[in-house]
């Protein structure tokens, strides 16, 4: 008897989330559409090919602006870094980020536009990336 008392429970769950994400069209990535219109980076991160922070403090996001401002230590190999943002709640990136990038040219920062849970609202975030001066 516990047993089927365990699979109408798994089997009333599981009906209970393909309604609730029924509610929701789904994108060409296969993530949900929902009602959020929040469109932000709340945190940023550059790790180096050992997968440790190459960040020297905290990133400077300006959400108003739309800039992110960071600092890597000197001597950080520029053309193999892994960003890694934390955006608003079902915001998505574009384009995606499928590994490491070169940020070597400091002169032409990175851009990546986060776009709402929605999908219509767009912003698009730059990245300036600074070296450490050498001590």
């Amino acid at each position: 008897m516990k047993q089927y008392i365990l699979l109408f429970l798994t089997m009333t769950s599981f009906l209970i989330v393909v309604t609730r994400c029924a509610d929701y069209p789904i994108d060409e990535d296969g993530l949900l559409i929902t009602d959020r219109a929040e469109c932000y980076v709340s945190n940023f991160d550059l790790l180096g090919t050992d997968f440790q922070t190459a960040r020297t403090a905290a990133p400077a996001i300006d959400t108003t602006a739309q800039t992110i401002n960071i600092e890597v230590f000197f001597g950080t190999d520029l053309k193999n870094l892994y960003p890694q943002f934390t955006l608003a709640q079902d915001a998505k990136l574009d384009p995606k980020i499928t590994g490491k990038e070169d940020f070597s040219d400091l002169t032409n920062p990175k851009k990546w536009t986060v776009i709402s849970g929605n999908r219509k609202v767009r912003k698009t975030y730059t990245v300036y990336v600074t070296v450490q001066q050498p001590s």
